[in-house]
Order: structure tokens, then C-alpha cells, then sequence
């Protein structure tokens, strides 16, 4: 925290290097809130860049009662919410992050077949996550992805803290289902 409270007083002093180290560091956490409340890429990408918009703007009223990962995840859920009810945009399945790269995983010693088929298990996934309710897919992907704890989670999407547990539960158990009746044994 000593360490993000100097990056806002850099921000505050207008350092723009600063900003764009805090975008940096907070930008995969803002990408798995809006990639589970936002349909498409384009929308998406908008939204990301609103969400720090509101980040800058709103950063001197920051005052540190809470992590700013968990200020920021807020910021993102509310305006991914906000963006669909004014948008009054509709699910649709087949959503998942852009490929990466396969220069990224290369100098890690992972064959190509073995990472063609964790690539293909972690597309099915994302696609089964997403086709479960929002705030089911949100709370998967803030506890096991982004390691948030419960009460920050209860504070990103101010829920009491039982409700988030009994979520992630009920998701985990229908997640769980959907895959068990989507795919033999052999396929996961």
C-alpha cells in the first residue's frame, strides 16, 4: 500500500509516468472485470479506457480506506453496469480474452501440442464462465484469477460478504455441471 500511496502523490503532482505505471499494473485486474460484465471487444475497450478516466479523475478523492485495487475493481464494475444498462446490450456467448501470443509462453519450455491443448481447455473454460450470470463469472474471476479476498470482493460489489461466498459457491457448482455435461472425462 506505502508503495501505491507514493504512485497517487506522483499522480496527484502530475507525473504522467506515473499514471501510466499505475495503468499498467492495475490493467489485467480492469480487463477481467469488464471482460465479464462487456459482450464485445470494441465495448470493451472503451469501457477500459472510461474505467481510467474515472481512475484520474476521481484519484484525489481517494483517501485510502481501502486497497486501490479494490477502489479501482469498484470503478470498473459500476461503469461496466452503467455502460450496459445504456447501452441495454445483450449476452452473447463465445466471449473470451484475444489469443496471446505464442512468443509469450515459448521460452518456457511447453511443447506446442501441450500448449495448443491448455490453450483449447482455457478457451473452453472461459466460455463456460462466461455464459454463467455476470455476478457469478465476476466473483469466479475476482477470487481465483485476481486472488481477492472476500471482503474486498463484498466491497467491489457491495454485497454482504455471506452472499459473495454463497455466489462463488453456486458458481463454482454450476460451472462444474455445465462442464461435466458439455464434456466427457477424457475431453477435460
Amino acid at each position: 500500500m506505502t508503495d501505491d500511496k507514493a504512485l497517487v502523490e506522483k499522480i496527484l503532482a502530475s507525473d504522467k509516468g506515473a499514471f501510466r505505471t499505475l495503468v499498467e499494473r492495475y490493467q489485467r485486474l480492469v480487463s477481467h472485470v469488464v471482460f465479464r460484465v462487456i459482450p464485445n471487444d470494441a465495448d470493451r475497450e472503451e469501457v477500459c479506457q472510461e474505467v481510467f478516466l474515472k481512475v484520474y479523475e476521481n484519484l484525489p478523492g481517494f483517501r485510502f480506506e481501502s486497497k486501490i485495487s479494490t477502489w479501482i475493481a469498484t470503478i470498473a464494475y459500476n461503469t461496466s453496469v452503467s455502460y450496459l444498462e445504456k447501452m441495454k446490450a445483450h449476452r452473447y456467448e463465445g466471449i473470451c480474452p484475444e489469443n496471446e501470443p505464442w512468443e509469450e509462453v515459448s521460452g518456457n519450455n511447453v511443447l506446442p501440442d501441450e500448449y495448443a491443448q491448455a490453450r483449447d481447455l482455457s478457451l473452453r473454460l472461459a466460455r463456460e464462465i462466461d455464459k454463467l450470470p455476470i455476478l457469478y463469472g465476476t466473483i469466479l474471476s475476482l477470487y481465483h484469477l485476481e486472488g481477492m479476498s472476500y471482503n474486498e470482493i463484498r466491497q467491489i460489489l457491495q454485497l454482504p460478504e455471506g452472499t459473495v461466498k454463497s455466489y462463488l459457491f453456486r458458481a463454482r457448482k454450476l460451472l462444474k455441471k455445465r462442464l461435466s455435461a458439455r464434456y466427457q472425462r477424457e475431453e477435460l
